[in-house]
């Protein structure tokens, strides 16, 4: 198998690690992609972004008030 991050995880195709990756393990390399877009245009002066690990997805919310969501115009 191959480790990624301290895990094991066996030869072929995973379709979702722990941290949101999508890999491939063989025994040569392990190559990995994410499955979340990392967001870019959003108030970086007032809002924060936290990846959820339940919904391979970052959240941007307030820094002052985390349970309230900021907008977010753009993702990579």
């Amino acid at each position: 198998g191959c480790i990624l991050q301290g895990n094991l995880y066996p030869f072929g195709d995973i379709a979702r690690t722990e941290n949101c990756f999508r890999c491939s393990c063989s025994h040569h390399a392990m190559r990995c992609c994410s499955l979340f877009h990392t967001p870019i245009g959003f108030d970086k002066e007032n809002c924060k972004i936290t990846l959820n690990k339940t919904t391979c997805d970052y959240d941007v919310v307030q820094k002052s008030d985390p349970s309230k969501a900021c907008d977010v115009y753009s993702r990579v």
